[in-house]
């Protein structure tokens, strides 16, 4: 992936990202996850319904890199089952930590492909996928 589609990617998912709102109805989990050395503090709600990820939403302040991680973060596991968004979450660990992953399964989440270099936005892109991850090993 070239640099100015990964830039397209992360400003499309933070200039107008997917499900930035409260739950509209009742049933969701609540995970915070907010990185201390900075402004990210999200809050993300999870609906869960019959070991399936039925909706994800969010709210909270944070930089770009988060709020664009979050938003490709539930377009890619809204209707997943808890053990397809485990292993989802750990291919984008994997690839944020400069391990083999699977490419073809994280889709637009590539374009963090080479934050791995970069320490302090590595916090930022994981943020989203570590409340996540609470949740779901929670329900597992």
């Amino acid at each position: 992936m070239d640099t100015e589609t990964k830039r397209s990617i992360i400003m499309k998912h933070y200039s107008n990202p997917k499900n930035r709102k409260y739950p509209e109805e009742e049933g969701y989990q609540k995970v915070n996850t907010a990185n201390s050395s900075c402004v990210d503090n999200l809050d993300i709600y999870v609906k869960i319904e019959e070991g399936k990820i039925k909706d994800i939403t969010f709210m909270g302040e944070a930089c770009a890199i988060s709020i664009s991680s979050t938003s490709i973060m539930i377009e890619n596991l809204i209707g997943k089952t808890i053990k397809e968004a485990l292993e989802y979450i750990q291919e984008f660990e994997g690839m944020v930590e400069g391990q083999n992953y699977n490419k073809e399964l994280l889709g637009d989440a590539n374009a963090y492909y080479d934050i791995k270099s970069q320490g302090h936005r590595k916090t930022c892109a994981l943020l989203p996928y570590i409340g996540m991850k609470q949740v779901l090993e929670k329900e597992e």
